[in-house]
Protein backbone atom coordinates (compact mmCIF):
# COMPACT_ATOMS: atom_id res chain seq x y z
CA UNK A 1 0.00 0.00 0.00
CA UNK A 2 1.40 3.30 -0.97
CA UNK A 3 2.33 5.54 1.58
CA UNK A 4 -0.08 8.22 2.41
CA UNK A 5 1.99 11.20 2.79
CA UNK A 6 3.97 10.18 -0.15
CA UNK A 7 0.91 10.29 -2.41
CA UNK A 8 0.25 13.91 -1.36
CA UNK A 9 3.49 14.80 -1.79
CA UNK A 10 2.95 13.77 -5.70
CA UNK A 11 -0.75 15.19 -5.87
CA UNK A 12 0.36 18.69 -5.15
CA UNK A 13 3.39 18.26 -7.37
CA UNK A 14 1.06 17.61 -9.96
CA UNK A 15 -1.15 20.03 -8.99
CA UNK A 16 1.79 22.62 -8.86
CA UNK A 17 3.00 21.71 -12.25
CA UNK A 18 -0.63 21.93 -13.57
CA UNK A 19 -1.44 25.29 -12.47
CA UNK A 20 2.04 26.37 -14.01
CA UNK A 21 1.12 25.35 -17.48
CA UNK A 22 -2.21 26.59 -16.87
CA UNK A 23 -0.94 30.55 -16.03
CA UNK A 24 1.40 30.22 -18.93
CA UNK A 25 -1.08 29.46 -21.54
CA UNK A 26 -3.30 31.81 -19.72
CA UNK A 27 -0.74 34.46 -20.35
CA UNK A 28 -0.38 33.80 -23.98
CA UNK A 29 -3.82 33.73 -24.44
CA UNK A 30 -3.78 37.24 -22.92
CA UNK A 31 -0.75 38.23 -24.67
CA UNK A 32 -2.99 37.61 -28.26
CA UNK A 33 -6.33 39.04 -26.81
CA UNK A 34 -4.00 42.33 -26.51
CA UNK A 35 -2.87 42.39 -30.40
CA UNK A 36 -4.34 44.71 -32.98
CA UNK A 37 -4.07 45.06 -36.13
CA UNK A 38 -0.78 46.71 -36.53
CA UNK A 39 0.62 43.77 -34.30
CA UNK A 40 -0.99 41.02 -36.48
CA UNK A 41 -0.08 42.79 -39.65
CA UNK A 42 3.87 43.08 -38.33
CA UNK A 43 3.74 39.69 -37.13
CA UNK A 44 2.62 37.98 -40.71
CA UNK A 45 4.90 40.02 -42.26
CA UNK A 46 7.84 38.77 -40.13
CA UNK A 47 6.88 35.16 -40.73
CA UNK A 48 6.79 36.08 -44.28
CA UNK A 49 10.23 37.30 -44.08
CA UNK A 50 11.39 34.03 -41.98
CA UNK A 51 9.62 31.60 -45.24
CA UNK A 52 11.46 34.00 -48.19
CA UNK A 53 14.48 33.54 -46.33
CA UNK A 54 13.97 29.74 -45.76
CA UNK A 55 13.26 29.34 -49.86
CA UNK A 56 15.94 30.91 -50.46
CA UNK A 57 18.34 29.24 -48.30
CA UNK A 58 16.75 25.89 -50.02
CA UNK A 59 17.86 27.28 -53.17
CA UNK A 60 20.96 27.80 -52.49
CA UNK A 61 21.26 24.42 -50.71
CA UNK A 62 20.31 22.47 -54.08
CA UNK A 63 22.63 24.56 -56.19
CA UNK A 64 25.54 23.04 -54.21
CA UNK A 65 24.37 19.74 -54.88
CA UNK A 66 22.20 18.94 -51.64
CA UNK A 67 19.15 16.42 -51.49
CA UNK A 68 21.15 14.32 -53.23
CA UNK A 69 23.93 11.28 -51.91
CA UNK A 70 26.91 12.02 -54.67
CA UNK A 71 30.81 10.83 -55.32
CA UNK A 72 33.50 12.96 -55.21
CA UNK A 73 36.12 12.48 -58.54
CA UNK A 74 38.89 13.97 -56.99
CA UNK A 75 40.61 14.49 -54.23
CA UNK A 76 41.16 18.26 -54.92
CA UNK A 77 37.45 18.71 -54.91
CA UNK A 78 37.01 17.78 -51.41
CA UNK A 79 38.05 21.58 -50.11
CA UNK A 80 36.22 23.04 -52.53
CA UNK A 81 32.96 20.99 -51.29
CA UNK A 82 33.31 21.14 -47.49
CA UNK A 83 34.50 25.01 -47.91
CA UNK A 84 30.54 25.89 -50.32
CA UNK A 85 28.51 24.10 -47.58
CA UNK A 86 27.95 24.98 -43.70
CA UNK A 87 27.40 20.95 -42.83
CA UNK A 88 28.76 18.08 -44.65
CA UNK A 89 28.53 14.51 -44.13
CA UNK A 90 31.98 12.41 -46.21
CA UNK A 91 31.57 8.74 -46.71
CA UNK A 92 35.07 7.21 -46.92
CA UNK A 93 34.90 4.12 -49.03
CA UNK A 94 36.79 1.65 -51.24
CA UNK A 95 36.08 -0.48 -53.84
CA UNK A 96 35.35 -4.55 -52.83
CA UNK A 97 35.35 -6.14 -56.46
CA UNK A 98 31.47 -8.37 -55.40
CA UNK A 99 32.18 -10.00 -59.04
CA UNK A 100 35.16 -11.62 -57.70
CA UNK A 101 33.72 -12.86 -54.60
CA UNK A 102 31.15 -14.11 -56.30
CA UNK A 103 34.22 -16.48 -58.54
CA UNK A 104 35.63 -17.25 -55.31
CA UNK A 105 32.45 -18.95 -54.16
CA UNK A 106 31.72 -20.85 -57.05
CA UNK A 107 35.37 -22.40 -57.88
CA UNK A 108 35.99 -22.68 -53.98
CA UNK A 109 39.35 -21.70 -54.49
CA UNK A 110 41.35 -21.46 -51.20
CA UNK A 111 43.99 -18.88 -52.38
CA UNK A 112 43.08 -15.41 -50.63
CA UNK A 113 40.14 -16.64 -49.20
CA UNK A 114 40.37 -14.96 -45.90
CA UNK A 115 41.28 -11.33 -48.05
CA UNK A 116 38.33 -12.35 -50.42
CA UNK A 117 36.39 -12.84 -46.74
CA UNK A 118 37.24 -9.58 -45.20
CA UNK A 119 36.98 -7.67 -48.81
CA UNK A 120 33.01 -9.14 -48.13
CA UNK A 121 32.40 -7.86 -45.20
CA UNK A 122 33.58 -4.40 -46.22
CA UNK A 123 31.35 -4.70 -49.54
CA UNK A 124 28.36 -5.23 -47.55
CA UNK A 125 28.92 -2.48 -45.21
CA UNK A 126 29.75 0.06 -47.70
CA UNK A 127 26.13 -0.83 -49.51
CA UNK A 128 24.52 -0.39 -45.89
CA UNK A 129 26.09 2.78 -45.31
CA UNK A 130 25.48 3.88 -49.47
CA UNK A 131 21.69 3.14 -48.65
CA UNK A 132 21.33 5.08 -45.13
CA UNK A 133 23.21 8.14 -47.08
CA UNK A 134 20.87 8.60 -50.10
CA UNK A 135 18.08 8.52 -47.64
CA UNK A 136 19.08 10.54 -45.21
CA UNK A 137 20.33 13.12 -48.22
CA UNK A 138 16.95 13.68 -49.35
CA UNK A 139 15.84 13.90 -45.86
CA UNK A 140 18.00 17.10 -44.30
CA UNK A 141 18.64 18.73 -47.66
CA UNK A 142 20.29 21.32 -45.02
CA UNK A 143 23.14 19.13 -45.16
CA UNK A 144 25.43 18.04 -47.91
CA UNK A 145 26.20 14.02 -48.33
CA UNK A 146 29.30 12.97 -50.30
CA UNK A 147 31.35 9.94 -50.81
CA UNK A 148 34.83 9.64 -51.60
CA UNK A 149 37.20 6.91 -52.37
CA UNK A 150 39.54 6.58 -49.30
CA UNK A 151 42.41 4.98 -51.50
CA UNK A 152 42.42 7.31 -54.50
CA UNK A 153 42.76 9.83 -51.82
CA UNK A 154 45.85 9.21 -49.41
CA UNK A 155 46.85 13.08 -48.53
CA UNK A 156 42.65 13.70 -46.91
CA UNK A 157 42.81 10.02 -45.36
CA UNK A 158 46.36 10.26 -44.27
CA UNK A 159 45.92 14.28 -42.98
CA UNK A 160 42.10 12.57 -41.98
CA UNK A 161 43.63 9.78 -40.12
CA UNK A 162 41.05 7.20 -41.80
CA UNK A 163 42.20 3.89 -40.71
CA UNK A 164 39.05 2.09 -40.91
CA UNK A 165 36.31 1.90 -43.61
CA UNK A 166 33.43 3.15 -43.78
CA UNK A 167 34.36 6.34 -42.05
CA UNK A 168 31.69 8.90 -42.06
CA UNK A 169 33.36 12.65 -41.64
CA UNK A 170 31.14 15.02 -39.76
CA UNK A 171 32.32 18.42 -40.78
CA UNK A 172 31.23 21.72 -39.94
CA UNK A 173 32.10 25.15 -41.43
CA UNK A 174 34.71 23.44 -43.22
CA UNK A 175 36.47 21.93 -40.24
CA UNK A 176 36.20 18.16 -39.29
CA UNK A 177 34.52 17.92 -36.10
CA UNK A 178 33.87 14.61 -35.10
CA UNK A 179 33.44 10.79 -37.18
CA UNK A 180 31.37 7.86 -37.44
CA UNK A 181 33.97 4.66 -37.42
CA UNK A 182 32.20 1.50 -38.68
CA UNK A 183 28.76 0.22 -36.89
CA UNK A 184 30.40 0.06 -33.39
CA UNK A 185 28.30 3.39 -32.45
CA UNK A 186 25.25 1.84 -34.31
CA UNK A 187 24.90 -1.71 -32.58
CA UNK A 188 27.99 -3.11 -34.01
CA UNK A 189 25.78 -4.78 -36.95
CA UNK A 190 24.66 -3.65 -40.46
CA UNK A 191 21.34 -4.34 -39.49
CA UNK A 192 20.85 -0.64 -38.13
CA UNK A 193 17.81 1.22 -38.97
CA UNK A 194 18.40 4.51 -40.98
CA UNK A 195 16.84 5.97 -37.78
CA UNK A 196 20.01 5.32 -35.62
CA UNK A 197 22.15 7.05 -38.28
CA UNK A 198 19.72 9.89 -37.86
CA UNK A 199 20.25 9.92 -34.36
CA UNK A 200 24.19 9.82 -34.36
CA UNK A 201 24.65 12.68 -36.90
CA UNK A 202 21.55 14.87 -34.74
CA UNK A 203 24.04 14.25 -31.78
CA UNK A 204 27.22 15.44 -33.70
CA UNK A 205 24.76 18.82 -34.97
CA UNK A 206 25.54 17.96 -38.54
CA UNK A 207 21.52 18.33 -39.07
CA UNK A 208 18.70 19.99 -37.90
CA UNK A 209 16.84 17.34 -35.28
CA UNK A 210 13.63 18.43 -33.40
CA UNK A 211 13.25 15.04 -31.25
CA UNK A 212 11.45 12.53 -33.11
CA UNK A 213 12.85 11.22 -36.63
CA UNK A 214 12.25 12.98 -39.68
CA UNK A 215 11.76 9.64 -40.96
CA UNK A 216 8.65 8.28 -38.84
CA UNK A 217 7.21 12.22 -39.38
CA UNK A 218 7.18 11.16 -43.15
CA UNK A 219 5.92 7.50 -42.76
CA UNK A 220 3.54 9.10 -39.90
CA UNK A 221 2.13 11.63 -42.46
CA UNK A 222 2.11 9.31 -45.09
CA UNK A 223 0.04 6.63 -42.99
CA UNK A 224 -2.10 9.22 -42.55
CA UNK A 225 -2.90 10.29 -45.67
CA UNK A 226 -4.04 6.85 -46.54
CA UNK A 227 -6.16 6.62 -44.00
CA UNK A 228 -8.04 9.29 -45.27
CA UNK A 229 -8.07 8.30 -48.23
CA UNK A 230 -9.15 4.88 -47.11
CA UNK A 231 -12.36 6.75 -45.31
CA UNK A 232 -12.88 8.35 -48.79
CA UNK A 233 -13.37 5.65 -50.81
CA UNK A 234 -15.53 3.78 -48.11
CA UNK A 235 -17.42 7.11 -47.94
CA UNK A 236 -17.97 6.61 -51.58
CA UNK A 237 -18.96 3.18 -51.54
CA UNK A 238 -21.26 3.91 -48.80
CA UNK A 239 -23.02 6.51 -51.09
Amino acid sequence: MANPNLQDIIEKQVLTVAKAVEDKIDEEISALDRLDLDDIEALRERRLQQMKRMAEKRSRWISLGHGEYTEIPLEKDFFSVVKASDRVVCHFFRDNWPCKLLDVAITGKKIMRKNYYVRAIQYVMEYVMDKHMTILAKQHIETRFVKIHAEKSPFLADKLKIAVLPTLALIKNAKVDDYVVGFDELGGTDEFNTEDMEERLAKAQVIFFEGESSLNLSKSSAQTRSVRQSESNDSSDSD
